[in-house]
């Protein structure tokens, strides 16, 4: 099989791309544990949420990931689209020439 070479334009798009697709894809991942919107199916809650105090990591955080996980999450994310991009943006050939040491 042939390889297909991009040029320098080309695969720059590629790189836009995939980060844009990496960032929908944390958009998504921020989302577990949470449930879609579905329309009013419960009833007013009995008591008030709001003067519990804010010592519970539940209350404050709220339903879903916890925020050093998304931090996770974010980190792997960006360090996954810094090595595809360096790995996409290599040039082919080197643009300096090494001397020999053997002159």
């Amino acid at each position: 099989m042939n390889r297909v070479s991009l040029n320098h334009s080309q695969r720059i798009v590629v790189v836009v791309g995939a980060g844009i697709a990496l960032y929908f894809f944390g958009v998504w991942a921020m989302t577990w544990g949470l449930s879609g919107f579905t329309g009013w199916t419960r009833y007013a809650p009995l008591q008030n949420k709001n003067s519990i105090s804010f010592t519970t990591s539940t209350d404050y955080l709220g339903p879903g990931l916890h925020p050093w996980v998304r931090l996770i999450i974010w980190l792997i994310l960006v360090a996954v689209w810094a090595a595809f991009s360096l790995v996409t943006l290599r040039s082919a050939t080197p643009d300096v020439v090494q001397p020999r040491l053997d002159d």
